[in-house]
């Protein structure tokens, strides 16, 4: 097929254009760079079958050169720091953005998936998160215009399947990581394993008992290629069952870098979520789909990764 990824410059949206470059299909990348990066496409210089236009995607996407059997729409900011940096830009693609991809999608008659978030969730009141659930969000808070914009993409998106029979697919991604995420990101992974490079504090916000399921992403994006090729409409949780304090996660960054660094604790993020694990049993079921990284296997490609970049 030939697809289309926004946000393929991205730390997740340059992955997925690999393994779909890797399956055969040839791949349109569109990303405006706010928070992409080129140098993750640079190895694919040449590559024929992968193009990359430098466009916002809150733009009208229906000039993108055709056909296009499916769009994969993951352009979004997706760290803390942005949603206090550029929330209208955030609140802007997940919405305008998402339209003008399945205006695209519309346009083609070509399959259509949007990546949504664990943030949906909000601070969840039940555990593990099903995707049947609806959630316990602040509309107005700080990560509002993540949560909220990301729960308004997913409405649009099965608006356009019931109005229009678009062939639509949502995904939710927890806490995913791995190489090519940004060094200044702001989400606990590149944080803490930078600081630990670094010899600098490794900083831990509240009481660090909240939780987080690390996923890989190597194991999510084979479950976002197995949802693009099912016709499973509802939502998918993609995310790891280990779930791990944020106190436990800092203690196994120091173990895997084997740091000095101290642990230290600033005051709790804003509408900080406690807790996050996905229930995976329709991933399961419907994609047999399961994660196959430990985290600590995962975790050791990822500091490799960093120490390169930081020269460590």
């Amino acid at each position: 097929m030939r697809a289309l990824v926004t946000g393929g410059a991205g730390f997740l949206g340059s992955h997925l254009t690999d393994l779909l470059l890797a399956k055969g299909h040839q791949v349109v990348v569109v990303d405006n760079l706010v928070t992409g990066d080129a140098a993750n496409l640079a190895h694919l210089k040449g590559n024929a079958n992968a193009e990359f236009l430098e466009r916002d995607a809150c733009l009208p996407l229906l000039d993108a050169p055709g056909p296009i059997d499916f769009v994969f729409h993951f352009a979004s900011p997706a760290s803390p720091v942005d949603f206090t940096r550029i929330p209208l830009e955030v609140l802007r693609v997940n919405s305008a953005g998402t339209e003008n991809a399945l205006e695209l999608a519309r346009k083609h008659g070509a399959g259509f998936m949007v990546a949504s978030t664990s943030e949906v969730y909000g601070d969840p009141k039940e555990s593990p998160q099903r995707e049947e659930y609806w959630g316990n969000v602040n509309p107005n808070g700080i990560r509002s215009c993540y949560d909220e914009g990301k729960r308004y993409g997913e409405a649009l998106t099965m608006a356009y399947r019931r109005q229009y029979g678009l062939n639509t697919h949502i995904v939710r991604f927890f806490n995913t990581y791995g190489p090519r995420m940004r060094l200044d990101d702001g989400r606990v992974v590149p944080n803490m394993v930078r600081q630990a490079l670094e010899g600098e504090p490794i900083t831990v916000y509240g009481s660090g008992k909240q939780t987080r399921s690390f996923g890989f992403y190597a194991d999510i994006v084979d479950g976002v290629y197995r949802l693009s090729q099912s016709d499973f409409h509802d939502p998918v949780n993609l995310g790891s069952q280990e779930e791990r304090t944020i106190l436990e996660f800092a203690e196994a960054v120091q173990r895997a870098i084997g740091s000095k660094s101290e642990i230290v604790f600033l005051p709790a993020a804003l509408d900080d979520p406690q807790q996050r694990r996905p229930d995976t049993t329709r991933a399961k079921s419907v994609l047999g789909w399961e994660p196959s990284t430990s985290l600590d296997a995962g975790l050791a490609i990822t500091i490799e990764h960093f120490r390169q970049r930081l020269g460590r």
